[in-house]
């Protein structure tokens, strides 16, 4: 009788360690997911602000997609894939403000539109 006992015993063990070792592995495995600063998608535009990727993008999307693409490969408006390499973020900023050549001035504005310029001017 002793024996089943002492035999049920490492069974029950052996569950308990296979579960504390799964349970580590799930731990190990999110915090190796998570780890780094805290961020909302900021980067550093090159030019001494923040770029907030995702919001820029998101603004992009519902504003500015229909006309220059989803992927900024062009339709109605110009590609704008390498629109950084031609344009200052300033420049962008301004044609945001005042658009031009088809384009409606003030479709998005402040800080979107801030955002939005220093997204665009990163594209090079």
């Amino acid at each position: 009788m002793e024996l089943l006992y002492v035999i049920s015993r490492k069974k029950e063990g052996d569950r308990m360690l296979k579960r504390a070792m799964v349970v580590s592995g799930l731990v190990l495995s999110l915090a190796a997911c998570g780890g780094g600063e805290e961020s909302s998608g900021g980067e550093s535009n090159g030019g001494g602000g923040e770029v907030d990727t995702a919001a820029a993008e998101e603004t992009f999307q519902q504003s500015c997609a229909s006309c220059h693409g989803g992927d900024l490969s062009g339709g109605a408006g110009p590609a704008l894939e390498n629109v950084g390499s031609d344009l200052s973020e300033e420049e962008i900023r301004t044609k945001i403000e005042e658009g031009g050549g088809g384009m409606p001035a003030n479709l998005i504005e402040g800080e979107k539109a801030d955002n939005v310029a220093a997204w665009l001017a990163e594209k090079k």
